[in-house]
């Protein structure tokens, strides 16, 4: 699993490159990369930082809007018996499937 930090109010995954020995970290919800490096924590928020100020004045002199808009709609493949189980879940909790869908994601994107 990674780790998500967030740097200005923008939330940025982290994790180990062993080949470098070093912790990357890169932002998530950006129209375009915007990476970094530190052998630190402390050196990693310095490193976001910069990455991300140079990232927004980039998209700002280029005219592109930097973050990435969600509609909140996506399509799920699933199998059939999955699928099925799910519809059991959300009609036992009185909810349409797509209630059920979403209440659990919600929940099991806050943990």
């Amino acid at each position: 699993m990674r780790n998500v930090i967030e740097i200005e109010g923008h939330k940025a995954v982290v994790s180990l490159d062993p080949e470098i020995g070093m912790f990357r970290g890169e932002f998530l919800g950006l129209n375009g990369g915007a990476d970094f490096y530190s052998d630190s924590l402390d050196g990693l928020m310095a490193e976001g930082q910069k990455s991300l100020q140079t990232f927004l004045e980039i998209c700002k002199e280029k005219g592109i809007e930097p973050f990435r808009s969600f509609s909140g709609r996506f399509n799920v493949r699933l199998d059939p018996r999955t699928h099925e189980a799910a519809v059991i879940a959300a009609t036992a909790n009185d909810q349409s499937l797509n209630e059920w869908l979403a209440e659990t994601i919600a929940t099991a994107a806050r943990s």
